[in-house]
């Protein structure tokens, strides 16, 4: 369906809502593989997603009909795919920006991409890439928010937390969806012109723990050190307490406080 209550030139135009899917992600794979061309900035929502995915094959827990789950199609040919990871910088401060229009805080990035507030996990980014020879060929960006959700699973009742539970009350699902789409095409548009710069110091700026002493693990060691920077290739930059800059890629290294 054409929508035409956002006020963006393409992402979210093409609106379509599901009222049950596996995975937003996997629908839109299945859509992009059978309509061609498919209309970049396209959104797929559904009420219930009941097999969403995480990074490394994490599963997204949601209660049907309460929060945000969706995915968007964009065509980033102009971007070489050893700056992949600014599509996930863009997304991030996207939502960020979009969620501190409603909130009371404004929310930070926890590295690489999950949305943190105030300590607690409060939606999370799955960037699906397809690269074609030296260019992305196209991008599948699915992100889970909790907004109206009030109880969540007893095993992550204590790392989660919704808008509602922020705000003690409902929260318009379209309205913050046409936040996200407005912010997701402004850093998009200046991705196209080449302000990667700009956007990555604006990244690590709103990084959760950035410049803070925290505590780490890896490998089952446990150490403490401060996120100082986050490389072009998206690696994690931690000072240690001796001096020593170590790198980490995604899912070596764990948060502890």
């Amino acid at each position: 369906m054409q929508n035409n209550t956002f006020s963006t030139l393409f992402v979210g135009q093409n609106l379509i809502k599901l009222s049950s899917v596996d995975s937003t992600n996997n629908y839109l794979k299945n859509m992009a593989s059978n309509f061609e061309p498919l209309t970049e900035g396209t959104v797929i929502m559904a009420d219930n997603q009941f097999a969403g995915r995480g990074q490394q094959e994490n599963i997204w827990h949601t209660e049907p009909g309460k929060n945000l789950t969706f995915s968007i199609y964009l065509c980033p040919r102009f971007l070489s795919p050893v700056n992949q990871f600014s599509l996930n910088m863009i997304i991030s401060l996207a939502i960020c920006n979009a969620l501190a229009r409603f909130l009371p805080e404004r929310p930070q990035i926890k590295w690489p991409n999950d949305i943190y507030y105030n300590r607690k996990k409060l939606g999370g980014i799955l960037i699906e890439n397809s690269i074609s020879g030296n260019q992305l060929k196209s991008s599948i960006i699915g992100i889970g928010l909790n907004v109206n959700q009030q109880i969540f699973d007893t095993q992550i009742q204590s790392k989660a937390i919704s808008m509602n539970q922020i705000l003690h009350h409902d929260v318009n699902k379209l309205e913050v969806l046409a936040q996200i789409c407005r912010g997701i095409e402004q850093y998009y548009l200046n991705l196209k012109a080449n302000k990667i710069q700009v956007i990555k110091e604006d990244y690590i700026k709103n990084l959760f723990k950035y410049q803070t002493e925290a505590l780490f693990k890896v490998q089952g060691q446990e150490f403490r050190g401060t996120i100082s920077d986050v490389d072009d290739n998206g690696l994690l930059n931690v000072s240690c307490l001796n001096g020593q800059i170590k790198k980490f890629s995604f899912k070596e290294i764990e948060f502890l406080d």
